[in-house]
This record gives structure tokens, sequence and C-alpha cells, in this order.
């Protein structure tokens, strides 16, 4: 049913079937009898699938990650869709357009997405107020943050600090977004010494807050092994909750889908199953190299339930759909935990 679903939506531009199936899942959640069946269709809950993360007791270990609900509004819609978190964002201090259109594409054949969105957003104070009317308040929320276009990177510290403090009522952990390839020189922010700096900040403001809340890291998968060992050090030395591993890809490397159709959608990440074996392989190397020390949250090319299990297997501790809750539908959520909650009883 969702393929015959699918084959329709995607013959239309990718951004504007995004906003028509946010808005047909708030419709469903507004009426109560649509509601209660999309819930008992794609809603697993179980004792064996909450997960306690970072002091965080998450109902089940499969979230949606940021870039598909970057404003809050939909959280009790999707959450519908049996995800145990989600992630808003990438929220920045005041509103922005994010980059031209078009700027959202689907590469079919290798079951992805390129994106140059830019971190489009209405602001900060935008997002708290859907926050305050959210009703699922079982559902654990993640705010990721970052800087806005027009802030000079030897500034970004006062953006992520700004929101930081903004949303620090209102969400459950946070996630610093400096591996974006969608805002100009955000990636330069990656090296050490300004990333140490930032995290070492906001790291300082949690601890000034009656009780402190994990912060993340969220890293590109285009790192390579000496700048993962720097990762390392860095989340060891500002002691930041853990990693989020990882972000879309500029590579454009081994697609199936022909270089000219690629080239002229022009720039952007690449989300979706072209990343599915690097996020994994960056999982585990990064959990070797800490000797399990540090905690991740996994995203990138998770399509099915054992492209989970494997990213579990890896050393992650939860999981995060984006490309594939667009490709595979709400299914994929529960049968992910299903999987997991066989897998438990085993």
């Amino acid at each position: 049913m969702y393929k015959l679903f699918r084959f329709i939506l995607f013959q239309f531009d990718a951004e504007k079937v995004h906003y028509f199936v946010v808005g047909l899942l708030d419709k469903i959640h507004a009426f109560f009898p649509t509601r209660l069946l999309f819930r008992s269709l794609f809603v697993v809950e179980h004792p064996n699938l909450e997960t306690t993360f970072l002091g965080l007791k998450f109902p089940n270990p499969v979230g949606l990650a940021a870039g598909f609900d970057k404003n809050a509004q939909h959280i009790d819609a999707l959450a519908d869709c049996g995800f145990g978190f989600i992630e808003i964002g990438t929220v920045t201090p005041k509103a922005q357009p994010g980059n031209d259109k078009p700027r959202l594409f689907r590469l079919k054949a290798d079951q992805a997405i390129l994106n140059r969105m830019g971190f489009n957003n209405d602001g900060v104070t935008a997002s708290i107020e859907q926050l305050k009317k959210r009703q699922n308040r079982r559902v654990i929320i993640g705010g990721n943050i970052g800087k806005n276009k027009w802030t000079p990177n030897e500034a970004a510290v006062e953006d992520y600090l700004l929101c930081f403090d903004a949303l620090f009522p209102y969400v459950d952990y946070f996630v610093v977004n400096v591996s974006s390839p969608n805002t100009p020189n955000l990636r330069a922010l990656q090296e050490k010494e300004p990333l140490q700096d930032l995290l070492l900040q906001i790291q300082e403001k949690n601890a000034a807050q009656k009780v402190s809340k994990p912060i993340l890291l969220k890293i590109a998968p285009d790192l390579n092994d000496t700048q993962l060992d720097e990762i390392i050090e860095i989340v060891n030395h500002t002691k930041i909750a853990g990693l989020i591993v990882a972000n879309t890809t500029i590579s454009r490397a081994q697609l199936l889908t022909p270089k000219a159709e690629v080239d002229q959608m022009g720039a952007g990440g690449i989300s979706g199953k072209p990343i599915t074996a690097r996020s994994t392989a960056m999982i585990k190397y990064i959990h070797e190299k800490s000797n399990g020390q540090i905690p991740m949250m996994a995203v990138g090319g998770v399509h099915s339930a054992q492209d989970a299990i494997d990213k579990l297997d890896a050393g992650a501790s939860l999981v995060q759909l984006y490309t594939g809750f667009i490709y595979e539908g709400p299914a994929l959520v529960k049968s992910i935990n299903r999987a997991l909650q066989k897998r438990a009883v085993q």
C-alpha cells in the first residue's frame, strides 16, 4: 500500500510533497478515530523496548532525525508513527529562509535524498511556541541547534548559546550541528580548536543549570580516521555526553544515479543508502577506539530492521531515521521495533 502511495508522491516536487505529507499526518492525528487506527497500525509498546540512554528513558530506541520537523510543528502526529524520540531543528536564533529552491531531490536508484536546505526554520522563539503546545509527553525531544547563515564563524558560539538557553526548558537533550554541508563554512567549526571551544562554552552553560542535560555532537561521514581520533579526544576533553553518527555526505562516489543527473541537482548533502555502510563503520571505529566509552546515536542509511541492528551491534544505543522513513514509510519504525522486541526475548 505504501509503495503505491510513494509512487504517486514521487511524481511531484520533493519539498512540496514533504509539506503535504506532514499536513496529512496532522489531519490523521486531529481526528480521534483515525488517530487510534494509525497508532494501532504502527506504534509498538513493550517494556523490552524501553531504553535508558544518558539518563533519559526512551519508550523505544527508534527516533526521527533532525530536519524532518524543523519547527517542532508535528511532534504529536509523528509520535503516532511509532517513534520513541523526535529531534527538532536544526534551529537557529533567528528565522531564515534557507537556500534557494529547488533544494531537495530524490536519487531513486540509490534510495537516497540530496538536500541543500540551509537550516531553513522559523527561529528558536517559534519552535518554543510549538513545543509548548505538544500533548504527547512520553516521546523524548531533542533540540538540534545551529548558527544563522549570516553569523560569521568567529561569532558562532553566541548563536549556539542563545539557542541552548532558549530551548533548555523544552527539550530533553541537545545536538550541536556543525556538520551540515549546506551552510557556508559551517564545517570549518569541526576543526579541533574551534569545536573544542564551542563545546566547552556550551558545557559551561549546561553546568550552570540546576540539572544539566545531555549534549551530543553530530559529525559528518566525510571525516577520516585521523579526524575521528580528534573527535574522540574532543569528546573526552569537553566531557559532552556523546555523538550522533553521521550527517549527510558531500561524496558522490559509487552512486547508481547517472552522474549527469546528480550534477544537474547541484550541491548538497546526500542521505540514505549511500551512507549506510560508512555510518556503521564509523560507529564501530569510534566504539572500539574509545573502548565503548562514548555513547552514540546512529543515523544514516537505516532502511531496514537489519540496518538498525547492524548499527546497534556496532556500538550505538539508539537509531534515527530520515531518508529510510521517506522511502519505507512508518512501517519501517514498526518493523525495527518488532525485530528489537523479538531479539530482546531470545
